[in-house]
């Protein structure tokens, strides 16, 4: 993967394909660009951006202290700017969505739009629990296989998933080893995650509201634990143009290739352009 250079001297990891509408995919917490490899086989043509955040995948680990949503964000714009991008779309799952919003509030102008993945202004303590549960933490499977195995019960809320599908998800999140199956971002990750959710709940609505006049669409898994129907439906209220679905048999978070997450990508991609 190339890479380019932060203002911290970090060098980070993207990827940059097919020309168009410059579309910018940033994954979840724990995550890489490969977050986006199900629905790039079904986006209209368009310019896919990604990138490894700091401490993840083949960006350089640089401390917790730098792993932070305003960090993240910069980052972003630091990648666009290194591209010649003066605007982009931003699809953003979880993390990635959290940082959209981010960017609306400071980076407005070099936004075309923001597609959220099952997040949004309010997080479920459940959805939180059980992030602060893996979060930094080896599998205690061995192999991928049996990491496939695994994920059935280990992610409640999913169903009528594919074993290959788990197959996939175990073989783009999970390096394989003789010791056993090892994450691909840094552990201290674990130190700077509890830390931004230590003490009452910050209010995100304005990161939110700060998207007005922007294309905006809403993916939620319907089982999802950490974007509640309550915080949708007042997403929704406060938008009502926002584009919207719920994905079926899903929790946090739908792949994106499902018939209802690719129907809103699209009409948010038009909107977009």
């Amino acid at each position: 993967m190339p890479h380019f250079t932060a203002a911290d001297g970090a060098r980070l990891a993207y990827s940059d394909e097919g020309a168009g509408l410059p579309l910018l995919c940033l994954s979840g917490l724990t995550r890489t660009g490969a977050d986006f490899d199900y629905l790039a086989p079904h986006l209209p043509p368009c310019r896919m951006i990604r990138m490894d955040y700091r401490g993840r995948g083949a960006s350089d680990f640089t401390g917790p202290a730098t792993y932070t949503v305003p960090q993240e964000a910069a980052d972003a714009v630091a990648l666009l700017d290194h591209l010649g991008v003066p605007k982009a779309a931003i699809l953003g799952t979880s993390r990635g969505g959290l940082i959209g919003m981010f960017l609306a509030l400071k980076s407005k102008d070099r936004m075309l739009g923001l597609c959220l993945n099952d997040v949004g202004p309010v997080i479920e303590r459940a959805g939180l629990e059980k992030i602060f549960g893996y979060i930094g933490r080896n599998p205690r499977a061995a192999t991928h296989e049996e990491m496939a195995d695994l994920y059935p019960g280990a992610m409640p809320g999913f169903a009528n998933v594919p074993r290959a599908r788990w197959l996939e998800e175990s073989r783009t999140h999970y390096r394989e080893t003789p010791e056993g199956l090892r994450i691909t971002y840094d552990p201290a990750l674990r130190e700077a995650f509890l830390a931004a959710f230590e003490g009452p709940a910050g209010d995100a609505w304005p990161l939110f509201d700060a998207l007005a006049g922007l294309p905006l669409a809403l993916i939620r898994g319907a089982n999802s634990d950490l974007l509640s129907t309550a915080t949708a439906d007042e997403m929704r209220r406060r938008r009502p143009d926002m584009i919207f679905a719920e994905v079926p048999d899903r929790a946090h978070i739908p792949f994106l290739d499902e018939p209802e997450a690719l129907a809103v990508l699209h009409r948010w991609l038009a909107a977009c352009a």
